[in-house]
């Protein structure tokens, strides 16, 4: 039996701080709260201990040091991609990260589901990483969001890739394409509704599949026990995508009420990455014209889209969209909700409680007995100041420390 004592612990429900914050372990699991600390103790002085961050929107096997976007497309093959995800996880977890949503590859793969080996990687201890839940490859039309043509105008047959890397036109290819997701290991499936930023060539909230499309996607999911995620811009397409039964919406940024009417209705969540939308967090000032010009009309709704669908009582949960934010980094993105008129409260549940829920994990998200020991600890109130989960000084994931710079 371990005990963690700290000067305080966060009850996620309650949305306050109990003081002291003692926790008791047993294996993988929490035992017990609160009374006298016993047994080997570490002791985390003036710190406040959280449950396990999560980020629901991540890429793993994109970004860091050597990546070139839109060469890394044609030039990395599988392992280096699988090796430079190594790094990517560990720092993730060291930020207090300990479980992801890895949402999709867009990269010639073979077919390998890449981010599948990676959290069994993780899991059996071969490498230090947060708890992956894969969604494989993304599931997109010919020349659609997250075929590799959205970075670059490949010539034909330059970068060929094939429904079982996840390009899929009509509902007999997608049929086959969330299969073979789901036969090889994905745990969710993500499709691409509409364009986005980065993609060269039509407008961000255009709606990728017909109808009857989407609602093949969900069907093949669902009666799988697998939920669909969905990156959607446009009002119109968010409302065809909740419509057709897409569990989750990534980004939304461009929803009007309507939309957010309708997700209320359906119960859908958002994943929020409205840290891309900040000034200080993407860059786009070396991209293309067309690709300024969209980044220009779509970044400032992003700032009022969040705050309504939070106050009209939409699911949010968080999610970073990483590389696109520095993988380590991913707390900036409970930094910017709090900055854009989200309570810290109702943004840490968004990291853990509404989490927890997207991923159908009813064993982690909150302090409890009986919980995954998945217990991270800040230097302050998180309550009172949502930057202090920026320095996460200990990481402990299913009982198991990675990271303790108290001592």
């Amino acid at each position: 039996m371990l005990t963690l004592k700290a000067a305080g612990l966060l009850d996620v429900d309650a949305g306050e701080i109990v003081r002291p914050g003692v926790l008791r372990v047993d294996g993988d699991r929490i035992a017990g709260i609160g009374g006298s600390p016993d047994g080997d103790i570490v002791d985390l002085g003036e710190a406040i201990l959280l449950p396990g961050l999560m980020d629901m929107e991540v890429n793993l096997l994109m970004g860091g040091r050597g990546e070139k976007p839109g060469l890394s497309q044609v030039t990395d093959d599988p392992p280096t991609r699988v090796l430079r995800a190594v790094g990517n996880a560990r720092r993730t977890l060291r930020a207090g990260f300990t479980t992801v949503r890895n949402l999709g590859l867009f990269v010639k793969t073979g077919g390998y589901l890449l981010d599948v080996a990676l959290g069994r990687a993780i899991d059996v201890g071969w490498i230090d990483g947060p708890r992956v839940v894969p969604a494989g490859h993304a599931i997109t039309p010919t020349g659609g969001h997250l075929d590799p043509t959205m970075f670059a105008a490949f010539a034909p047959h330059v970068l060929d890739l094939t429904v079982e890397e996840g390009i899929a036109n009509g509902v007999d290819e997608i049929r086959k394409a969330v299969r073979y997701q789901i036969k090889h290991g994905a745990e969710l499936i993500k499709v691409c509704c509409s364009g986005g930023v980065m993609s060269l060539t039509g407008p961000p909230g255009a709606q990728h599949y017909s109808d009857e499309e989407l609602r093949a996607i969900v069907d093949e999911a669902h009666r799988r026990g697998l939920r669909v995620a969905a990156h959607t811009h446009g009002a119109d397409a968010v409302r065809h995508a909740v419509a057709a039964g897409i569990d989750c919406i990534e980004h939304g940024f461009l929803i009007d009420d309507a939309a957010i009417a309708t997700m209320v209705e359906h119960g859908t969540f958002l994943v929020t990455t409205r840290r891309l939308a900040d000034g200080d967090a993407m860059d786009v000032s070396h991209a293309p014209p067309e690709l300024r010009a969209k980044a220009a009309e779509m970044f400032p709704m992003a700032r009022t889209s969040i705050l309504a669908a939070y106050e009209a009582g939409v699911k949010i949960a968080v999610g970073t969209d990483a590389p696109a934010i520095p993988h380590g980094q991913n707390a900036d993105e409970l930094v910017t909700l709090v900055d854009w008129g989200l309570p810290p409260s109702a943004v840490l549940r968004a990291a853990t409680l509404t989490a927890a829920e997207l991923i159908n994990a009813t064993d982690r998200g909150r302090l409890a007995p009986g919980q995954l020991a998945d217990i991270i600890a800040v230097p302050g109130n998180p309550l009172e100041d949502i930057a202090v989960t920026r320095s996460v000084s200990f990481v402990m994931k299913g009982g198991k420390v990675y990271a303790n710079n108290q001592n």
